[in-house]
């Protein structure tokens, strides 16, 4: 039997797992990723990319691909609410509301002023390949799909995984010093026993990818989602949603689309090639000249569930193996991202001999936080969802009762204006969705791999729209625009894969990074802030954000999240800085 010995064996050649073998490759650590499809996958599904990934695409080189593929701004500022998409009637074609998103309109300003990066929308069946592609090209042989995980032992020293390569009919082992699950729980958290706390079966997704003209009918390119709420129907989700897919065009005129529709776990109606244009055309009050290709009908439950803990020994989970949620705030492939970011240094380094296993421990002690935090959050805006339903005045099975809500929404009367004003109130509360921004990149770990300064929690915005930039360790690398030799820079784009940096106001901590990092063999850039400086603060930003005084100091680590500083100069700065990279990386003093 044929028997392959590698580093890292990665079980998931989806974007997590794909994610992760591009992570390493740049980090110089050999992986395999095992997908038991053949292809990547074929439906749109998770699309939405925020600004926490792509600011970790564009460390690692992948952002301006993406961005050139993906949907433009001025095609995802909003999403609207509407009665219909067709029709003529007197309640079809109408506005419920918009909301500004993912940096759009009115939320533009403060967005640009909190990463270089903007959101941007690629569909997964087109990130994939794109994916799949890089990390064949910066490790040739690096992934293999059609290749199976049938089971998997671990021991002291690694795992020994049986592999079913199904194009040759043929069985396989692997040795691996760790083996990473980035599967959806199919198998490897299955296989370890992983429990997964949180609600499940809550509805039932039926997402309808198909081809189709619907310019005709849609009058704002700056629309990325439309929901619809049919007077006719049974509520806000009777009437489904549109998402624009692209692949070229990403305004009225997309080529593809998908229609999303979602059920009660009880509800017997099944949707299938057959009857989904149908009902796409009687819910969006569409004309029967309305002939779309349906491509792919994809079903999945509504959960809210994450895993316990994050690692069995040499076994890690990552990605929807880890948590699966609503996809309220696309906070789904979005963390899974996240995730790979935050294990992939630190498997380099432990596989590198230059920090201990437990090092990996901190994985999970920052992640899973997360991970469960997030899972509540889009539980949350799942159900914030039906009070756009209530606040109009709809109720399950009442169509006549729903018709007249609806008329009374639209009339001119002071019962109108009430309901109207009720709406409103509704609709701000949907911004849980759209506008998660402290969500996406305000996140920060309160233990692991970090050095604690003994500084309070900053105050977050319980709607997750507002972020507050800190140094607070464990927080996110706060972004500011520095100039350097006269070409502008973002802080986050001097912080290489693989290396720390220490940013400071003194020349004198460059002698101290290079002992610390000559006594721990890691790399360490320093980046000096001021005037004779290595950057220069181009508009005060940096002062204003880095929390730092005379003599301070901010370390870095290579996913941007600060490991340690020291707000003002140390008695002993060699020593502060020597001890503080030991306690992240846990090594003995």
């Amino acid at each position: 039997m044929k028997h392959v010995d590698v580093p890292v064996l990665i079980c998931g050649g989806g974007g997590c797992g794909l994610g992760l073998s591009i992570l390493l490759a740049d980090l110089g650590v050999q992986s395999l990723a095992l997908e038991r499809h053949a292809q990547t996958t074929d439906h749109p599904r998770a699309h939405i990319l925020n600004t926490r990934t792509l600011e970790i695409f564009r460390q690692h080189g992948l952002a301006d691909e993406v961005y050139r593929q993906g949907t433009p701004t001025a095609g995802m500022e909003r999403i609207s609410f509407r009665t219909s998409l067709g029709g003529d009637g007197p309640l079809d074609r109408r506005l419920i509301g918009n909301l500004d998103g993912y940096g759009g309109g009115a939320l533009k300003a403060r967005y640009e002023a909190d990463s270089a990066c903007r959101a941007t929308n690629l569909p997964l069946m087109q990130l994939e390949p794109l994916l799949r592609q890089v990390a064949e090209a910066r490790a040739p042989g690096s992934t293999r799909f059609h290749h199976e995980l049938l089971s998997f032992e671990q021991d002291d020293t690694g795992v020994t995984s049986h592999i079913r390569d199904h194009d040759a009919g043929e069985a396989y082992t692997v040795r691996s010093r760790y083996l990473i699950g980035a599967d959806g729980g199919k198998t490897v958290g299955r296989a370890l026993g992983a429990q997964m706390a949180g609600p499940r079966h809550l509805r039932k997704m039926v997402n309808t990818y198909f081809a189709g003209d619907l310019s005709p009918w849609i009058d704002d390119d700056g629309v990325l989602i439309f929901y619809f709420i049919n007077p006719d129907g049974r509520g806000q989700w009777a009437g489904g949603g549109l998402v624009k897919t692209g692949p070229t065009r990403w305004d009225r005129h997309s080529e593809s689309w998908v229609f999303m529709r979602e059920l009660s776990p009880d509800d017997p109606e099944e949707i299938d090639e057959v009857n989904v244009v149908t009902r796409m055309r009687e819910l969006l009050r569409l004309p029967e000249s309305f002939k779309p290709e349906v491509r792919k009908i994809g079903r999945w439950d509504v959960q809210g569930v994450v895993a316990r803990q994050y690692r069995f020994g040499r076994v890690l989970l990552a990605g929807d193996a880890a948590h699966r949620h609503p996809p309220v705030s696309a906070l789904g492939l979005n963390t899974a991202f996240g995730d790979v970011h935050n294990l992939a240094w630190k498997l380099a380094l432990v596989l590198n001999g230059k920090a201990p296993d437990a090092l990996l421990d901190t994985y999970e002690a920052e992640r899973q936080p997360v991970g469960a935090r997030v899972a509540e959050w889009a539980l949350h805006g799942f159900r914030m969802r039906s009070l756009i339903d209530q606040s109009i005045g709809l109720a399950p099975g009442q169509a006549e009762a729903n018709r007249e809500a609806f008329e009374r929404l639209y009339s001119d009367t002071p019962g109108g204006a009430t309901a109207r004003a009720i709406l409103a109130e509704a609709m701000n509360i949907q911004r849980i969705g759209p506008q998660a921004h402290d969500m996406e990149i305000g996140y920060a770990y309160e233990r692991g791999a970090l050095v604690p300064d003994g500084s309070a929690l900053p105050a977050r915005d319980p709607m997750g729209g507002i972020y507050h930039p800190v140094t607070r360790p464990g927080s996110r690398l706060p972004h500011a625009v520095l100039s350097r030799d006269g070409v502008r820079v973002g802080t986050h784009d001097l912080v290489r894969p693989g290396a720390w940096t220490l940013f400071c106001n003194r020349a004198s901590w460059r002698s101290v990074a290079r002992a610390a990092a000559k006594k721990t063999d890691i790399e360490i850039d320093v980046v000096v802030v001021g005037a004779r400086g290595d950057c220069q603060d181009v508009d005060g930003t940096w002062a204003r954000l880095c929390e730092i005084g005379a003599g301070g100091a901010v370390l870095a680590r290579p996913d941007t999240h600060i490991a340690w500083r020291s707000v003002n100069s140390p008695a002993r700065p060699a020593q502060a800085l020597d001890e503080a990279i030991k306690a992240v990386l846990k090594l003995a003093s």
